[in-house]
């Protein structure tokens, strides 16, 4: 199985996908519209690809302009793909990966050392997940999140995630069938983003 990249510099280029008929990539239409909506973000961006799966998320941003992406990923199956993607697309100087569970990444002192924010944080955790709290939570204390960066979660449409986690506030949502796309930023520089 494969999957491409949208646009950009390798744009066309074919990702390598997991056999695992249980697990759930991003679509190439909720991929297109996500890029689409991010766009102007993405140039010179800081990326961190949660739950990064074989890094289909975090490579589409390098393509179009990203400037560097730390993939989260701890299952061998994944990060066996995740690194085959991310040398066929020639990124192995921008990106870098940490084999480890999400929340016990953004717990770390490893996380809190990083010498810069991350402009955009992609989080596509196990489709079973129905509780986010923790995740938002562990994102808003981290203090990684630029001022005017962005979290964008994609989770089963029937899940209802929180308006806000501490100073973290939903300001978006979109539906795609049944893959749902929400986005936070930091309350204090938040500023309502139409929705979809």
């Amino acid at each position: 199985m494969s999957m491409r990249i949208v646009a950009g510099s390798q744009k066309g280029r074919s990702l390598k996908q997991l056999l695992d008929l249980s697990l759930r990539p991003t679509s190439g239409r909720v991929k297109e519209a996500l890029f689409s909506m991010i766009a102007d973000r993405l140039p010179d961006a800081r990326v961190l690809d949660l739950y990064a799966g074989t890094g289909a998320l975090g490579l589409e941003a390098l393509s179009r302009g990203a400037r560097e992406v730390i993939f989260v990923e701890n299952q061998n199956s994944s990060l066996h793909i995740l690194r085959e993607n991310i040398s066929r697309c020639g990124s192995t100087h921008d990106s870098t990966i940490i084999a480890q569970d999400v929340l016990t990444f953004l717990s770390t002192e490893t996380l809190r050392r990083e010498p810069t924010p991350f402009n955009l944080i992609f989080a596509d955790p196990p489709y079973e997940t129905a509780d986010f709290l923790p995740l938002l939570t562990q994102l808003e204390t981290s203090r990684r999140v630029d001022p005017d960066g962005l979290i964008i979660i994609e989770h089963f449409k029937k899940v209802s995630l929180p308006q806000e986690a501490g100073d973290l506030r939903q300001v978006r949502q979109s539906r795609y069938g049944d893959t749902m796309l929400t986005f936070y930023r930091m309350m204090e520089t938040s500023k309502d983003i139409p929705c979809a």
